[in-house]
């Protein structure tokens, strides 16, 4: 006779770990430079296509093992660019055309970034001496 074993619930999560998580990801500054590319390529607006190439960088370093690194970048560039972009001011029916959804969402991008590279910064550790990878 089997044993009904029941398997214990998967825990959940905490907030710091979901961030932790994020600002490892390589994924969201490539997500950040698309949508900045997007806003400001056409006109083209010299100062904010500086931010693309930057965050493409993190993920660079990111898929090259340097992930806190990576983080720390990523959430530089993204507090920069938040920065940048909350300085100009809109219209209120601006805000929601295409131009708007796609500059609130980089923001939101931009912000969720800066917490979670920073996190991912100020508690990682990096590489050991015996080359042992990432301790975060």
């Amino acid at each position: 006779m089997a044993k009904n074993r029941q398997t214990p619930p998967p825990s959940k999560q905490s907030l710091i770990q979901y961030a932790r998580a994020w600002g490892e990801n390589p994924f969201p500054p490539t997500l950040l430079a698309t949508l900045v590319a997007a806003q400001h390529l056409r006109p083209f607006q010299p100062l904010p296509m500086l931010f693309p190439p930057a965050l493409l960088f993190t993920t660079y370093l990111n898929l090259l093992d340097y992930k806190v690194d990576a983080a720390g970048v990523s959430a530089a560039w993204s507090g920069l660019y938040l920065l940048l972009a909350a300085k100009r001011k809109q219209k209120f029916m601006q805000k929601w055309g295409a131009r708007g959804i796609v500059r609130g969402a980089a923001m939101g991008l931009g912000f969720t970034n800066m917490v979670s590279g920073g996190l991912v910064y100020m508690i990682g550790k990096r590489r050991g001496d015996d080359g042992e990878g990432l301790a975060v």
